[in-house]
């Protein structure tokens, strides 16, 4: 991906594409700005990823996104330019179905994307009201002893009742 001889280890609870994203952060606070390719491209490419893990894609972003990291990749003119969009082209061209599940299903598959992350109460609620007590907005709704229900309009998606949950009746998806 990037090229330093390192080795990091992901697994199903990483986002592809959240790291892609992590990597064209770093590069454009680095870039020296010499070159058009690197100072703009990379910009405009990091504006790309940010707009897809809102869930704010489209498919012809995907396009794009790959046509630019294409171009910025043979035209700038250093080392960090030149291989700044290989974690974009390496996500692209292994975990496609990930930015499809981004801009199509307005989903992360890893659950990391917090724009797209959503919560819901399942039948293993038992009405304890521990996520409703721990809810920092009070999205969180139902009577001792019944199934609960989260309004999702409200819901910040801070997690507070998934980590309370110790029924797993709390899905994050």
């Amino acid at each position: 991906m990037m090229g330093s001889g390192g080795m990091i280890v992901l697994d199903e609870d990483d986002c592809m594409v959240a790291v892609s994203k992590f990597y064209l952060e770093f590069t454009v606070e680095e870039s020296c700005g010499k070159c058009t390719p690197c100072r703009i491209g990379n910009k405009r490419l990091l504006e790309i990823l940010e707009k897809i893990t809102k869930g704010n894609g489209t498919m012809e972003d995907l396009e794009l996104l790959r046509e630019l990291a294409e171009t910025i990749k043979d035209t700038s003119l250093c080392g960090l330019g030149q291989t700044a969009p290989n974690p974009i082209l390496s996500t692209l061209d292994n975990f496609w179905d990930e930015y499809v599940a981004h801009i199509v299903d307005k989903r992360c598959p890893a659950g990391s994307c917090e724009d797209l992350l959503t919560y819901s109460i399942n039948d293993k609620c038992i009405g304890c009201t521990a996520c409703a007590r721990v809810c920092p907005v009070s999205c969180i709704e139902g009577k001792v002893k019944e199934k609960h229900v989260i309004d999702t309009d409200k819901c910040i998606k801070c997690g507070a009742c998934y980590d309370i949950c110790k029924f797993g009746a709390i899905d994050r998806g």
